[in-house]
């Protein structure tokens, strides 16, 4: 019954990584506290844990939509930042879920850099905040 349930375990783990890695400009290596990271470019779009667990870091707004809906926890260690958990309890029901987060963090990833809100673009690479605008 173990070995059944290693080899399914083992099949989600690779539609997950066949299916994010035919993304364009994304690669796997093996991540610093075990299990599998990707990346897109030289920015990491998050790691799973074998076939229990993915870890993705989203801006705060995004993490805080996801935590508040149930879809994902508050990450396992840093509960605090916006890194997110995804347990996954499901088998291979799970895997549309985990492919779509990290779908997302791709997407914010390859989408063009855009100024905060509260900024003004002077240059290329300058940003100007409003408070400094102000006359005194």
């Amino acid at each position: 019954m173990l070995a059944i349930v290693n080899t399914l375990m083992g099949i989600i783990l690779d539609r997950i990584r066949d299916e994010i890695l035919s993304w364009p400009d994304v690669t796997a290596e093996p991540h610093r506290f075990g299990g599998l990271e990707f990346r897109l470019h030289k920015r990491e779009l998050g790691h799973i844990h074998g076939d229990r667990l993915a870890d993705l870091p989203f801006p705060m707004d995004t993490r805080n939509e996801l935590v508040n809906s149930g879809r994902v926890s508050p990450h396992h260690v840093l509960p605090k930042s916006g890194w997110i958990s995804y347990w996954i309890t499901r088998g291979e029901n799970d895997i549309p879920s985990v492919v779509e987060l990290f779908r997302m963090r791709y997407d914010q990833l390859k989408a063009p850099n855009k100024p905060q809100e509260g900024t003004k673009v002077a240059a290329k690479g300058f940003k100007i905040e409003k408070e400094s605008l102000k006359v005194k």
